[in-house]
């Protein structure tokens, strides 16, 4: 990969360990250390989802007017702030408004690297650059999780205080180091829609192809990452007697599966059609869930229901390995030339409505119902199968599966290049 797109991963990696440094201490801080109480604390937790679904259609726009790049750069900016507010407030109005910039900054650094790692390569790389994104974010996720474990003291406000000041250093580097990335003109491949000058709601809901892969889209994070840490974690405790450290062990176990797993199914996913990948998703969780169900209702020893519930967390991690260049890459080649901003921005504000939603409806259900609750999501994720399989209908042979198209890729104002090679 070029300097460019290894300035991109290290942003990738630093947002996501950002992330996973302060975010699971959040209620903790709010709600004990300043004594605001479960309410504010749960109301933070909800500002991060708002702030979102507010920033993301704007950005999408912004992207496409002003460059991927320095919108990052002002996403960045904002996180910072909000980071450091976090830290140091310690009434409910500030930590609020806090929380609002920290959320709002850290969703449209999403969008503004998707575009950037779109605009720093070509159909036969793609993939491959998105997988390596994937694995550096749970990588980021993880280990910030756990050297911030190790830096709060839940008796110490200063431990937090500390925390939060790092992050928004973290993200005042990261500034400096994106700032010196050179984007090169954004690639293009044929088959792709007619280019537009300008960003347009309106041009992306006519194009059948995003629409109905935004369904899908919400489909796949609404019965997957929108139940980890709700409804699946109800139902495991509730119906399968999980204890809170064994959540920890298949959460862990989901993680490694991406990490070991990541690389090596690659090739498996470049040989073979998106739509196809994605429907071969839809089954390999449609069987977690009934693994899932097993763990619960099938009156297994419950170590033989541990083993299960953790199987299923490591099973939802492969699909997830084949998502990654799968998902991004998809998104990327249906969108018109200059309007990649748009197109992953709308497919962010997707993936936060369905994880807003997720929980706030797999919850409730697994907590009480917890047959039901199983037979939905495995219905769902045999729904993902369908969705996939349908949606490849409407992409072109170069969408579906650049590696084996021959398409060739034009810069824009450039000349033709050779064609890719699978």
């Amino acid at each position: 990969m070029g300097a460019a797109m290894r300035r991109i991963h290290v942003g990738n990696a630093l947002s996501a360990f950002g992330l996973g440094f302060t975010v699971p201490y959040l209620y903790v801080y709010v709600a004990q250390v300043r004594g605001l109480g479960p309410v504010t604390a749960g109301m933070v937790l909800a500002v991060f989802a708002v702030a979102a679904l507010i920033v993301l259609p704007l950005a999408g726009r912004a992207i496409v007017r002003r460059g991927p790049l320095p919108v990052l750069l002002a996403a960045l900016l904002t996180a910072a702030v909000g980071s450091l507010g976090l830290g140091l407030s310690a009434s409910a109005a500030t930590v609020l408004l806090s929380a609002a910039a920290l959320g709002a900054g850290q969703a449209v650094m999403q969008p503004a690297l998707a575009t950037m790692i779109v605009d720093c390569s070509g159909p036969e790389t793609r993939s491959r650059a998105f997988a390596t994104q994937f694995f550096l974010q749970n990588l980021g996720l993880g280990v910030g999780g756990l050297i911030g474990g190790h830096l709060v003291d839940p008796t110490k406000a200063g431990s937090f205080t500390l925390l939060f000041s790092i992050e928004a250093a973290m993200f005042l580097l990261l500034v400096v180091v994106m700032s010196t990335v050179r984007m090169p003109r954004s690639p293009r491949i044929d088959g792709a829609p007619a280019q537009s000058a300008k960003g347009s709601w309106k041009q992306l809901l006519d194009n059948r192809a995003m629409v109905q892969l935004c369904v899908l889209g919400f489909v796949l994070f609404f019965a997957c990452y929108g139940q980890f840490e709700s409804g699946l974690s109800a139902y495991g405790v509730e119906a399968a007697g999980i204890s809170t450290s064994t959540l920890g062990t298949a959460l862990a176990a989901n993680t490694l599966m991406i990490v070991v797993a990541q690389f090596a199914v690659l090739g498996f996913v470049e040989r073979r059609k998106r739509s196809r990948v994605i429907a071969s998703v839809g089954l390999i969780w449609a069987v977690a869930w009934a693994v899932a169900g097993y763990a619960g209702l099938g009156g297994a020893s419950q170590e033989v229901a541990t083993a299960a519930f953790v199987s299923t967390y490591a099973l939802f991690g492969l699909g997830e390995a084949m998502l990654s260049p799968t998902l991004a890459p998809l998104v990327a080649d249906l969108a018109p030339a200059g309007m990649a901003g748009q197109y992953n921005s709308a497919f962010a504000l997707v993936k936060q409505l369905a994880l807003a939603v997720g929980p706030a409806v797999g919850g409730p259900l697994a907590a009480s119902l917890h047959a039901p609750y199983i037979v939905v999501f495995l219905l769902f994720s045999l729904g993902i199968t369908v969705l996939a399989l349908r949606l490849g209908r409407q992409l072109t042979a170069v969408q579906d599966q650049p590696s084996a198209a021959g398409s060739r890729v034009v810069a824009q104002g450039g000349a033709e290049q050779a064609p890719a090679r699978a």
